[in-house]
């Protein structure tokens, strides 16, 4: 029995707790030092430790995370969470208010708030505690992360009553993002580990939150703004519904503002077109709302899209810098890819110093030159990309930027095939191959080998201790503690991280050989079909090209890759290091024997979540189309597999329709 005081101070304590967290993690006004308030949280850690009856999911203690969970199920959506049509300037903002004003009359006001670059969620709350959090998934169902948001600090685990009481069960819709100092700080602990880095924080939020093991979510410093609540309640405008989760200890951004017509719009969104930089959470827009809940009930949706909202999408930011050299960097199939090497310049809140040309068709198109003022932007805000040179500032005597014919690794001649638009090195001993081949080899779309990152895997290359693949598992202790950085315990973790790579899926061990024209997708629809590396090494270019979704290059290719006297060493020498590769074999069900083609964008699903979906009924997710082909699925912006689907009568199917199928069949 529980002493009736240590159950009085327990409540005490969890009020406490509860109200200085969200003083500091919501509300940034804390009111008691860090000292006052970890003083408080160990004494409600000690009384749950000695009345452990006491600990209950919700407790703030429990912000650490739970065991790891084996997958993630899937849960429905009390409604869909629907996504935004997209606005490009400020000219279609403004067709998007007479295009509502055409439907509904004249409105009174407009909700502008920041668009925040995160993962969108839904928390389902009942009673006022947090039962359920989701993922969006397609919009329809999501992926129950309910332990992992658990750890997210400013989502409360129980609401607060506010005025009027908390709803017997309510819906709240927002976005879990990762600040940018909590991004910096987690490349940081990967860099020191030897792990590949996060491309932005919205990938390294949506990571965070899909760890199967919620304690690893707890340490990555997420936090979340809603924006959404569903009923309603007594909200009768979306500034209101904003105020009430506010009063429920939803955290919402501050930055919003109710104005009353277009130029308002506009004007907040000149306004953060600039300000957004000094926020320590990425923004790439502004969301526009129609205030009045009952006119957006009258507006309605499209098929996926509110009629009453709108994302106001900033332009890639661009800036001015200067080429001090083009250099080439040869990669793992052998591509020499021309680099810009600039003066530092600071693009999206970070400091680019290089970004890619692409080839030496792209550099003449554009006339880069050494030498050149350039305009610099981030494409999607993540890969540097030079945007054109500023001719009025060109130096004088400056010449166009020729390809090298001798390859800067090897001095081998660089080949330019016919129909390439790359110049490639050829010799199978390059230095610069072998190396990028090893950190592909090693990377998460290979081995997935965790610590072993590039500046690892170049000591070992410098001091001779790596010449393939198959050398990583012949590694000891005595020569990772020759390495820089390297001590017992780091040393123990890097070899037994290699040890447990030795059994994989043969898709996985397939695409980390690295071969021309194979990526995941092929490697796994090699592996589904041939089942083994011996059946797959011993397969012809006619086999190969029997396979559906495999066409000439790519048989060829693999082929010629395991008939070649390299491949077969590698493979012979993996062997005799203890790799092995699990059998593959295929899902059965409703759409076994089918091949479904997907082209263009996506809305609802993103690409690997689609192709998973299509193996998991037994169907096989082509990449060209054939008479063969089941169907063609078409997202925004198709390419010339939609042509050929035509021309070949290959049924076509858009998204939505895809979906119902879809999920027809999974029914």
């Amino acid at each position: 029995m529980v002493p009736d005081g240590a159950r009085a101070r327990h409540a005490e304590l969890i009020r406490l707790v509860e109200h200085h967290a969200h003083r500091y993690y919501v509300l940034d006004a804390p009111e008691i030092e860090d000292a006052e308030y970890d003083a408080l949280f160990r004494e409600l850690q000690s009384l749950e430790e000695l009345h452990p009856e006491l600990q209950t999911p919700d407790s703030p203690t429990q912000r650490v995370g739970a065991a790891p969970v084996e997958a993630f199920t899937k849960v429905a959506h009390r409604t869909p969470m629907l996504s935004l049509s997209n606005a490009f300037g400020t000219d279609e903002v403004e067709e998007f208010v007479r295009r509502v004003e055409r439907m509904v009359g004249a409105v009174d006001a407009y909700v502008c708030e920041l668009k925040i670059d995160g993962l969108a969620v839904s928390l389902s709350y009942r009673d006022g505690q947090l039962v359920r959090g989701a993922t969006r998934g397609n919009g329809l169902q999501g992926e129950d992360v309910t332990a992992q948001l658990r750890t997210v600090r400013t989502i409360p685990t129980r609401l607060r009553g506010g005025v009027g009481g908390v709803p017997p069960e309510i819906e709240v819709r927002g976005e879990v993002f990762l600040p940018k100092s909590a991004f910096a700080r987690l490349n940081e602990g990967l860099d020191e580990q030897g792990k590949p880095r996060y491309a932005n924080p919205r990938n390294a939020a949506a990571g965070s939150v899909r760890q199967l093991d919620p304690r690893i979510t707890a340490q990555r410093g997420l936090r979340a703004f809603m924006y959404a609540i569903d009923p309603p309640g007594e909200a009768v405008t979306q500034a209101a519904v904003l105020d009430a989760l506010d009063r429920l200890g939803l955290p919402t951004n501050p930055h919003r503002r109710l104005v009353g017509d277009v130029e308002g719009v506009v004007a907040y969104v000149e306004e953060w077109r600039e300000r957004r930089h000094d926020l320590d959470y990425d923004t790439d827009g502004v969301v526009v709302k129609v205030a009045s809940l009952a006119l957006q009930g009258e507006l309605g949706a499209v098929a996926r899209s509110p009629r009453w909202a709108t994302a106001y999408k900033f332009p890639p930011e661009e800036v001015e810098t200067t080429v001090l050299d083009i250099i080439v960097s040869v990669g793992r199939t052998g591509a020499a890819t021309p680099v810009a090497v600039l003066e530092p310049a600071l693009v999206a809140g970070t400091t680019v110093r290089r970004a890619t040309l692409h080839n030496e068709d792209e550099v003449a198109r554009k006339d880069v030159r050494i030498g050149d003022a350039v305009l610099l932007h981030k494409a999607g805000d993540v890969i540097p990309e030079v945007v054109r040179p500023l001719l009025e500032r060109r130096p004088e005597g400056s010449r166009p930027w020729e390809m090298p014919d001798r390859c800067p690794a090897c001095d081998a001649e660089l080949v330019r095939e016919e129909g390439e638009v790359v110049r490639r090195c050829l010799n199978p001993l390059c230095p610069a191959q072998r190396r990028e081949r090893l950190r592909h080899f090693a990377s998460r779309a290979g081995m997935n080998i965790e610590g072993l990152g590039e500046a690892i895997i170049d000591q070992l290359v410098d001091g001779g201790h790596l010449a393939d693949a198959a050398d990583l598992f012949r590694l000891d202790k005595p020569t990772l503690l020759t390495l820089d950085g390297f001590a017992d315990r780091s040393a123990d973790n890097l070899l037994g991280a290699i040890a447990a790579r030795r059994r994989v899926p043969l898709g996985r061990l397939v695409n980390a050989l690295g071969i021309r024209h194979v990526g995941e997708h092929t490697a796994l629809t090699l592996a589904l079909h041939l089942g083994t590396l011996e059946a797959l090494s011993a397969a012809g270019e006619e086999e190969l090209l029997a396979v559906e979704g495999i066409g000439p290059v790519v048989a060829r290719s693999v082929a010629g890759w395991f008939a070649s006297e390299p491949g077969q060493e590698l493979v012979r020498r993996l062997g005799e290091a203890g790799v092995e590769a699990e059998r593959s074999e295929a899902s059965t069900g409703p759409w076994t024997g089918q091949t479904w083609v997907l082209t263009g964008s996506l809305e609802r699903l993103t690409r690997p979540e689609a192709e998973a979906r299509i193996r998991a009924l037994g169907g096989t997710p082509g990449s060209s189309v054939s008479r063969k082909t089941h169907a063609v699925v078409t997202g925004a912006a198709p390419g010339s597999k939609l042509e050929k689907a035509q021309r070949l009568g290959v049924r076509v199917l858009d998204e939505a329709q895809f979906l119902a199928e879809l999920e027809a069949a999974e029914a």
